[in-house]
């Protein structure tokens, strides 16, 4: 298997004014554009947390979008547990929240098959798009039915940029139009009760500088900011 990435950290806002002015409290940023997602109803701010340890990643703010009713399947749910009324109530209640992260993988259908070779199932390859002020994104990410993250977000949803047979290397990547933002990527730490099968499942997609430890289940992005050293943490969610 090739080498998978880490490709972006994905904050869930209650919404995305709440997500900015968190932000800049908590960062000391306010992030960059982004843009809106038809097929799942949601919307997302931006920003490059860039580092030699992760040279590929972003930091993503998304929120559902007022209004707006999914173009998925009915029956389905938006991806990173959106819909999940718990969620929902945490980012409402205590503010935006550490969820998951996405991973970038050369073919993703060979990585998706490489995890149910485990017994997991990470989902249902989709294709999406969206139009920025430089390019056109087009990305085939993995989103399971019911929207579940898996390992409380520990095992990453994968992302493979471009068209089919696209080249992902040579794709149109968000990262490509961001300036650096001030904020980097540290370190990104996954805890679980049963590390050896989450780190049997980096493994099968070939993602590496995932620190995988025993204990409760936690996300922890350690970022150097204008603000020092910040942690965020899932904390079980």
């Amino acid at each position: 298997m090739k080498q998978a990435q880490v490709d972006h950290l994905v904050i869930v806002a209650a919404s995305l004014d709440q997500g900015v002015a968190w932000c800049e409290e908590t960062l000391g940023i306010t992030p960059g554009p982004g843009g809106e997602h038809p097929l799942m109803g949601t919307h997302n701010r931006l920003f490059s947390v860039a580092s030699p340890a992760f040279p590929r990643a972003y930091f993503e703010i998304i929120a559902i979008q007022p209004g707006v009713t999914p173009r998925r399947a009915a029956g389905t749910h938006r991806w990173f547990d959106m819909d999940d009324r718990e969620l929902q109530a945490l980012v409402t209640r205590e503010g935006p929240h550490l969820v998951h992260f996405v991973a970038s993988v050369p073919g993703v259908l060979t990585a998706v098959k490489a995890l149910a070779a485990l017994g997991l199932d990470r989902g249902s390859v989709l294709e999406a798009s969206r139009q920025t002020a430089t390019a056109l994104l087009q990305w085939r990410i993995t989103v399971r039915d019911d929207g579940q993250r898996l390992f409380y977000g520990g095992l990453p949803t994968l992302i493979q940029w471009g068209e089919a047979g696209e080249d992902p290397a040579r794709a149109p990547h968000p990262l490509d139009a961001m300036a650096p933002s001030g904020v980097t990527l540290q370190a990104l730490q996954v805890r679980h009760p049963r590390p050896d099968k989450l780190q049997a499942a980096h493994a099968a997609i070939g993602l590496a500088g995932v620190a995988v430890a025993p204990g409760a289940p936690n996300l922890i992005a350690t970022l150097q900011t204008p603000r020092g050293l910040v942690m965020l943490e899932s904390k079980g969610v």
